[in-house]
């Protein structure tokens, strides 16, 4: 009760503190957390110095990421359900948004009645009390997807393709309805290994056949059942491996079984790549007006990796019949250091320049995942105090350094919640302006 009090506290009062973060100036945003920072004296107010004469090119896309997370803080009850999903929207709205990206699976499980995913712990709770599998009594999506077309805002699905357990839901919770469970428990040992245990965490099999259609067919469920504008994939694809460890080999007796004369980590990426494809056709031949996109991890050099990830982006960004859009997580600032003291390769502006360059190979488009959740907290970042707490205009200038760069359509901004927490009222206060531009 006293979550729910403090929750419904925080809604209530988040329009009072944008007005009042939007007259805050540096020096009040640096009081904001008292005369010492974390790391000590913050020293020398630094000028907040948003550019306001660039103006937001035509089409732009605007759009907040709607978690699981926050699914988890919305009521059970249809009534209280659907009051909950207004707010969010009358937000985003009132923010200036024009997209939500909304998570419909998170865990192997659906926001939705589904008939190959057990119903998410997530959309049939409230408070973390939630049981996979149990049906609310209506359908959440619909009413989600609809809520956001009255408001104007286009609604683009969130997937992730292949984790079943993590943050908030552990195997214990995974209903006997998740195709996991009956897999681990039917008589047929030949579809065992479509679930594999790693670190403790589970996940469905990357390099299985039956595992990949299902997955295909999962979004298409959502596609051809709900006038969903967009289908999105953030990064959880492979977990970090090491073949030379044994019980953190993964997929590799697959990879030894299909004879394969390429290297592990780039048929590794040909497992993921092909998900992608048939994801990508399957959608266009149904609703060709769909985009599919994907949000990866923001620096590449990670996503070039031999033993994580494995996402192709030099192939998806070069080649067709991958992606519509590419939204990379750039979320460091623009100072950002690595531990030895130089310059970061994914210091902002530096690896803008980077997905820039990526995005010239082809024709997919960029659009920037951007950290609000960072905004006014003590990221370590290697300039002594961080630069996110010594500033407050970092994610709108990061909006004008894109539009100034031409060939940037747009931004999501991570997460929803984080537009209502204190931290980041004077940050979002110098983003909004930008962000209600016509």
């Amino acid at each position: 009760m006293a979550k729910k009090f403090r929750r419904l506290c925080a809604l209530a009062l988040s329009a009072l503190y944008l007005t009042a973060a939007a007259a805050m100036s540096a020096d009040a945003a640096a009081r904001q957390y008292g005369p010492l920072g974390p790391l000590g004296p913050l020293g020398p107010v630094v000028p907040q110095t948003i550019r306001t004469d660039v103006p937001a090119p035509e089409g732009e896309l605007r759009g907040v990421w709607v978690s699981y997370l926050i699914w988890d803080k919305l009521p059970a009850d249809r009534a209280s359900f659907q009051r909950g999903v207004d707010e969010i929207l009358d937000n985003c709205v009132s923010w200036g948004m024009n997209a939500v990206f909304v998570h419909v699976r998170s865990h192997g499980d659906a926001m939705y009645p589904s008939e190959i995913y057990p119903w998410s712990k997530f959309a049939s709770g409230s408070q973390g009390a939630g049981v996979q599998g149990r049906d609310p009594g209506y359908d959440p999506l619909a009413y989600f997807v609809k809520a956001a077309h009255d408001r104007g805002l286009k609604f683009h699905a969130w997937f992730n393709p292949y984790r079943i357990t993590g943050y908030l839901m552990n195997w214990s919770e995974v209903s006997s309805l998740s195709p996991a469970k009956r897999w681990m428990s039917d008589a047929d040992a030949g579809n065992d290994r479509n679930v594999l245990c790693h670190d403790g965490a589970y996940y469905y099999n990357p390099a299985s056949e039956e595992v990949r259609q299902m997955v295909v067919n999962g979004v298409m469920e959502v596609v051809r059942g709900y006038d969903v504008d967009g289908v999105h994939f953030d990064d959880y694809f492979y977990p970090e491996l090491d073949d030379t460890v044994e019980g953190r080999q993964f997929d590799l007796p697959e990879y030894k079984a299909s004879g394969s004369s390429l290297p592990a980590a780039q048929w590794r990426r040909n497992q993921v790549s092909d998900l992608v494809s048939r994801v990508y056709r399957a959608i266009k031949a149904e609703k060709p007006q769909v985009e599919f996109g994907i949000s990866p991890q923001g620096y590449v050099e990670h996503l070039r990796s031999d033993n994580k990830l494995f996402v192709d982006i030099d192939r998806w960004m070069s080649e067709d019949g991958f992606i519509d859009y590419i939204m990379p997580q750039l979320y460091w600032g623009f100072e950002t250091k690595t531990s030895a003291g130089a310059p970061a390769p994914y210091a902002f502006m530096q690896n803008l320049t980077t997905w820039r360059n990526l995005r010239q190979k082809g024709n997919v488009k960029l659009y920037l995942g951007l950290g609000l959740y960072r905004a006014g907290t003590n990221v370590t970042d290697y300039t002594g105090v961080s630069e996110w707490l010594r500033r407050s205009d970092i994610i709108g200038r990061q909006v004008v350094e894109g539009r100034l760069a031409g060939d940037v359509s747009g931004y999501c901004f991570y997460s929803y919640d984080s537009f209502l927490q204190p931290e980041a009222q004077a940050e979002a206060a110098n983003l909004l302006p930008l962000l209600r531009q016509r």
